[in-house]
Protein backbone atom coordinates (compact mmCIF):
# COMPACT_ATOMS: atom_id res chain seq x y z
CA UNK A 1 0.00 0.00 0.00
CA UNK A 2 1.80 3.36 -1.20
CA UNK A 3 1.20 6.25 1.25
CA UNK A 4 -1.27 8.16 -0.65
CA UNK A 5 -3.62 5.15 -0.09
CA UNK A 6 -2.75 4.98 3.73
CA UNK A 7 -3.50 8.94 3.97
CA UNK A 8 -6.78 8.67 1.92
CA UNK A 9 -8.30 5.64 3.69
CA UNK A 10 -7.26 7.77 7.19
CA UNK A 11 -8.92 10.75 5.28
CA UNK A 12 -11.91 8.75 4.74
CA UNK A 13 -12.69 7.42 8.12
CA UNK A 14 -11.55 10.63 10.06
CA UNK A 15 -14.61 12.01 7.60
CA UNK A 16 -17.09 9.08 8.49
CA UNK A 17 -16.58 9.91 11.81
CA UNK A 18 -17.27 13.29 11.59
CA UNK A 19 -19.80 12.88 9.32
CA UNK A 20 -21.43 10.25 12.37
CA UNK A 21 -20.40 12.49 14.86
CA UNK A 22 -22.67 15.49 13.22
CA UNK A 23 -25.54 13.30 12.65
CA UNK A 24 -25.63 12.16 16.18
CA UNK A 25 -25.66 15.83 17.53
CA UNK A 26 -28.36 17.05 15.35
CA UNK A 27 -30.43 14.37 16.31
CA UNK A 28 -30.46 15.48 19.75
CA UNK A 29 -28.48 12.52 20.84
CA UNK A 30 -25.99 13.27 23.75
CA UNK A 31 -22.28 13.17 22.34
CA UNK A 32 -19.25 13.07 24.17
CA UNK A 33 -15.69 14.79 22.92
CA UNK A 34 -13.80 11.86 21.46
CA UNK A 35 -10.61 13.54 22.50
CA UNK A 36 -11.75 14.48 26.56
CA UNK A 37 -14.98 12.51 26.77
CA UNK A 38 -16.92 16.17 27.98
CA UNK A 39 -19.67 16.62 26.48
CA UNK A 40 -20.35 18.83 22.88
CA UNK A 41 -22.47 21.93 22.45
CA UNK A 42 -24.48 22.50 19.69
CA UNK A 43 -24.17 26.37 18.36
CA UNK A 44 -27.09 27.52 16.43
CA UNK A 45 -27.25 30.83 14.02
CA UNK A 46 -29.59 32.25 16.33
CA UNK A 47 -27.36 31.57 20.01
CA UNK A 48 -23.82 32.31 17.81
CA UNK A 49 -22.88 35.25 20.50
CA UNK A 50 -19.49 35.18 19.30
CA UNK A 51 -18.76 31.77 17.87
CA UNK A 52 -19.74 30.45 14.06
CA UNK A 53 -22.80 27.85 14.41
CA UNK A 54 -21.14 24.25 14.91
CA UNK A 55 -20.38 21.98 17.37
CA UNK A 56 -18.00 22.39 19.86
CA UNK A 57 -16.19 20.70 23.15
CA UNK A 58 -15.53 22.86 26.52
CA UNK A 59 -12.35 22.33 26.08
CA UNK A 60 -11.57 23.34 22.86
CA UNK A 61 -10.82 19.69 21.44
CA UNK A 62 -13.91 19.48 18.89
CA UNK A 63 -14.33 22.50 16.60
CA UNK A 64 -16.24 21.71 13.65
CA UNK A 65 -17.99 24.91 12.23
CA UNK A 66 -21.30 24.28 9.94
CA UNK A 67 -22.87 26.60 7.50
CA UNK A 68 -26.36 26.78 9.22
CA UNK A 69 -28.95 29.50 7.75
CA UNK A 70 -31.52 31.29 10.64
CA UNK A 71 -34.83 30.99 9.10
Amino acid sequence: MSDFDKINKLTSQSFKNQKGLIKRVLAGKASQCPECSHDLMLVLPKESAGKSPGIYCKKGCTDIELEMEQV
